[in-house]
Protein backbone atom coordinates (compact mmCIF):
# COMPACT_ATOMS: atom_id res chain seq x y z
CA UNK A 1 0.00 0.00 0.00
CA UNK A 2 1.58 3.17 -0.57
CA UNK A 3 1.99 5.89 1.77
CA UNK A 4 -1.02 7.92 2.90
CA UNK A 5 -0.86 11.41 1.35
CA UNK A 6 -1.24 14.22 3.40
CA UNK A 7 -5.07 15.05 1.67
CA UNK A 8 -6.19 11.95 3.37
CA UNK A 9 -4.80 13.23 6.98
CA UNK A 10 -7.98 13.10 9.17
CA UNK A 11 -8.79 16.70 10.90
CA UNK A 12 -7.55 15.41 14.06
CA UNK A 13 -4.41 15.09 13.07
CA UNK A 14 -4.01 18.31 11.23
CA UNK A 15 -5.32 19.77 14.68
CA UNK A 16 -2.54 18.20 16.59
CA UNK A 17 0.38 19.23 14.19
CA UNK A 18 -0.73 22.71 14.84
CA UNK A 19 -0.79 22.54 18.60
CA UNK A 20 -4.22 21.35 19.41
CA UNK A 21 -4.00 18.74 21.63
CA UNK A 22 -5.87 15.72 20.85
CA UNK A 23 -8.20 16.44 24.19
CA UNK A 24 -9.19 19.43 22.67
CA UNK A 25 -10.65 17.97 19.56
CA UNK A 26 -12.15 14.57 20.71
CA UNK A 27 -12.98 16.10 24.28
CA UNK A 28 -12.50 12.40 25.41
CA UNK A 29 -8.94 12.00 27.69
CA UNK A 30 -9.35 8.32 27.63
CA UNK A 31 -8.65 8.22 24.43
CA UNK A 32 -5.81 10.19 24.63
CA UNK A 33 -4.47 7.81 26.56
CA UNK A 34 -5.27 5.40 24.75
CA UNK A 35 -3.41 6.83 21.72
CA UNK A 36 -0.39 7.52 23.49
CA UNK A 37 -0.23 4.08 25.36
CA UNK A 38 0.07 2.39 21.28
CA UNK A 39 2.87 4.36 21.14
CA UNK A 40 5.71 1.37 22.10
CA UNK A 41 3.50 -0.92 20.29
CA UNK A 42 3.44 1.08 17.47
CA UNK A 43 6.95 1.40 17.49
CA UNK A 44 7.45 -2.18 18.23
CA UNK A 45 5.44 -3.28 14.88
CA UNK A 46 6.90 -0.74 12.58
CA UNK A 47 10.57 -2.47 13.48
CA UNK A 48 9.69 -5.86 12.63
CA UNK A 49 7.75 -4.82 9.69
CA UNK A 50 10.88 -3.06 8.12
CA UNK A 51 13.48 -5.38 9.35
CA UNK A 52 11.51 -7.83 7.77
CA UNK A 53 10.51 -6.08 4.31
CA UNK A 54 13.06 -3.04 4.32
CA UNK A 55 11.85 0.70 4.08
CA UNK A 56 10.30 0.63 0.66
CA UNK A 57 8.14 -2.46 0.64
CA UNK A 58 6.77 -1.77 4.04
CA UNK A 59 3.30 -0.47 4.09
CA UNK A 60 1.46 1.53 6.40
CA UNK A 61 -1.51 -0.49 6.79
CA UNK A 62 0.92 -3.64 8.16
CA UNK A 63 2.22 -1.79 10.73
CA UNK A 64 -0.43 -0.01 12.07
CA UNK A 65 -3.07 -2.96 11.96
CA UNK A 66 -1.93 -5.27 14.78
CA UNK A 67 -2.08 -1.88 17.08
CA UNK A 68 -6.08 -2.57 16.38
CA UNK A 69 -5.30 1.61 14.45
CA UNK A 70 -6.17 2.37 10.96
CA UNK A 71 -4.06 3.79 8.41
CA UNK A 72 -4.76 7.51 8.88
CA UNK A 73 -4.42 7.01 12.74
CA UNK A 74 -0.33 7.11 12.54
CA UNK A 75 -0.71 10.74 11.62
CA UNK A 76 -1.50 11.15 15.91
CA UNK A 77 2.30 10.34 16.28
CA UNK A 78 3.99 10.51 13.06
CA UNK A 79 3.22 13.05 9.91
CA UNK A 80 4.73 10.87 7.75
CA UNK A 81 6.37 6.96 7.56
CA UNK A 82 9.90 8.35 7.06
CA UNK A 83 9.36 10.29 10.28
CA UNK A 84 7.87 6.64 11.56
CA UNK A 85 11.44 5.07 10.47
CA UNK A 86 13.50 7.81 12.48
CA UNK A 87 11.48 6.81 15.76
CA UNK A 88 12.48 3.33 15.20
CA UNK A 89 15.94 3.67 14.12
CA UNK A 90 16.53 6.35 17.35
CA UNK A 91 15.25 3.49 19.67
CA UNK A 92 17.61 0.69 18.00
CA UNK A 93 20.58 3.18 18.16
CA UNK A 94 19.48 4.17 21.85
CA UNK A 95 19.54 0.12 22.68
CA UNK A 96 22.84 0.16 20.86
CA UNK A 97 24.30 2.76 23.20
CA UNK A 98 23.00 1.79 26.61
CA UNK A 99 24.57 -1.40 25.73
CA UNK A 100 28.18 -0.56 24.88
CA UNK A 101 27.98 2.77 27.19
CA UNK A 102 27.75 -0.01 30.04
CA UNK A 103 30.39 -2.70 28.85
CA UNK A 104 32.47 -0.01 28.84
CA UNK A 105 31.68 2.14 31.92
CA UNK A 106 33.95 -0.10 34.87
CA UNK A 107 37.27 -0.54 32.60
CA UNK A 108 39.98 1.72 31.99
CA UNK A 109 42.94 -0.21 29.53
CA UNK A 110 42.01 1.08 25.97
CA UNK A 111 42.29 -2.84 24.57
CA UNK A 112 40.24 -3.85 27.14
CA UNK A 113 37.59 -0.73 26.93
CA UNK A 114 37.49 -1.60 22.56
CA UNK A 115 37.24 -5.54 23.56
CA UNK A 116 34.15 -5.01 25.91
CA UNK A 117 32.30 -2.38 23.12
CA UNK A 118 32.60 -4.82 20.59
CA UNK A 119 31.32 -7.76 22.36
CA UNK A 120 28.47 -5.47 23.34
CA UNK A 121 27.95 -4.37 20.03
CA UNK A 122 27.87 -7.98 18.44
CA UNK A 123 25.99 -9.74 21.19
CA UNK A 124 23.29 -6.88 20.70
CA UNK A 125 23.31 -7.59 16.36
CA UNK A 126 22.60 -10.83 16.87
CA UNK A 127 20.24 -10.81 19.46
CA UNK A 128 18.63 -10.69 16.28
CA UNK A 129 15.71 -8.08 17.58
CA UNK A 130 13.58 -5.85 15.12
CA UNK A 131 15.47 -2.48 16.44
CA UNK A 132 19.00 -3.77 16.19
CA UNK A 133 17.68 -5.14 12.55
CA UNK A 134 17.33 -2.58 10.96
CA UNK A 135 19.95 -0.47 12.09
CA UNK A 136 22.29 -2.40 10.13
CA UNK A 137 19.81 -3.04 7.57
CA UNK A 138 17.75 -0.44 6.43
CA UNK A 139 20.68 2.51 4.98
CA UNK A 140 19.78 6.39 4.93
CA UNK A 141 19.79 6.59 1.46
CA UNK A 142 16.59 4.03 1.44
CA UNK A 143 14.58 6.66 2.61
CA UNK A 144 16.42 9.98 1.30
CA UNK A 145 14.05 12.57 2.79
CA UNK A 146 15.54 11.38 6.33
CA UNK A 147 18.94 10.35 4.78
CA UNK A 148 20.44 13.29 6.78
CA UNK A 149 18.87 12.15 10.43
CA UNK A 150 19.66 8.86 9.99
CA UNK A 151 23.34 9.41 8.81
CA UNK A 152 23.60 12.01 12.36
CA UNK A 153 21.90 8.98 14.30
CA UNK A 154 24.63 6.38 12.99
CA UNK A 155 27.34 8.98 13.33
CA UNK A 156 26.36 9.56 16.81
CA UNK A 157 26.76 6.05 17.58
CA UNK A 158 29.95 5.66 15.58
CA UNK A 159 31.39 8.06 17.55
CA UNK A 160 31.99 5.83 20.57
CA UNK A 161 33.94 3.32 18.40
CA UNK A 162 36.12 6.55 16.83
CA UNK A 163 37.16 7.15 20.65
CA UNK A 164 37.76 4.03 22.01
CA UNK A 165 39.85 3.47 18.61
CA UNK A 166 41.50 7.08 19.35
CA UNK A 167 42.61 5.79 23.11
CA UNK A 168 44.54 2.23 21.11
CA UNK A 169 48.13 2.96 21.77
CA UNK A 170 49.18 2.37 18.12
CA UNK A 171 52.06 2.98 15.55
CA UNK A 172 51.35 6.15 14.06
CA UNK A 173 51.57 4.51 11.02
CA UNK A 174 48.50 2.79 11.53
CA UNK A 175 45.22 4.79 9.87
CA UNK A 176 42.63 4.95 12.86
CA UNK A 177 39.95 5.57 10.63
CA UNK A 178 40.92 2.45 8.50
CA UNK A 179 41.22 0.38 11.46
CA UNK A 180 37.57 1.67 12.66
CA UNK A 181 36.06 0.89 9.32
CA UNK A 182 37.37 -2.30 8.86
CA UNK A 183 36.46 -3.70 12.54
CA UNK A 184 32.59 -2.06 12.36
CA UNK A 185 32.12 -3.54 8.98
CA UNK A 186 33.01 -7.35 10.10
CA UNK A 187 30.59 -7.14 13.27
CA UNK A 188 27.84 -5.50 11.20
CA UNK A 189 28.32 -8.17 8.58
CA UNK A 190 27.77 -10.70 10.93
CA UNK A 191 23.94 -10.61 10.78
CA UNK A 192 24.60 -12.55 6.97
CA UNK A 193 27.73 -14.82 8.80
CA UNK A 194 26.60 -15.77 11.67
CA UNK A 195 25.09 -19.06 12.35
CA UNK A 196 23.19 -20.04 15.73
CA UNK A 197 24.88 -23.43 15.49
CA UNK A 198 28.70 -22.25 15.06
CA UNK A 199 31.10 -23.40 17.54
CA UNK A 200 31.85 -20.08 18.58
CA UNK A 201 29.39 -17.13 20.88
CA UNK A 202 29.21 -14.07 19.36
CA UNK A 203 30.95 -12.73 22.62
CA UNK A 204 34.05 -15.40 21.46
CA UNK A 205 33.62 -14.34 17.88
CA UNK A 206 34.20 -10.30 19.50
CA UNK A 207 36.67 -11.12 21.37
CA UNK A 208 39.26 -12.58 18.52
CA UNK A 209 38.73 -10.14 16.53
CA UNK A 210 40.26 -8.00 18.88
CA UNK A 211 42.74 -10.10 19.71
CA UNK A 212 43.87 -10.62 15.94
CA UNK A 213 44.06 -6.59 15.80
CA UNK A 214 45.91 -6.85 18.71
CA UNK A 215 48.61 -9.39 17.63
CA UNK A 216 48.48 -7.88 13.83
CA UNK A 217 49.05 -4.31 14.87
CA UNK A 218 51.39 -4.54 17.99
CA UNK A 219 53.88 -7.86 17.32
CA UNK A 220 57.06 -7.57 15.35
Amino acid sequence: MPPISKAQEAPTARSLHSGVGLEAVSGDAKITRRSHNRLPRLLDEAARVFALRGFVAASVREIVEPVGMLPGSLYYHFETKEDLLVAVYREGVRRLSVKVDDATLQLREPWARLEAACVAHLSALLDRTDYSRVVIRIRPDDAPLVAAELTMLRDSYEQRFVALIDELPLPRSVERRDLRLMLMGSLNWSQTWFREDGALSPEEIARRFVRLLKTSLLEP
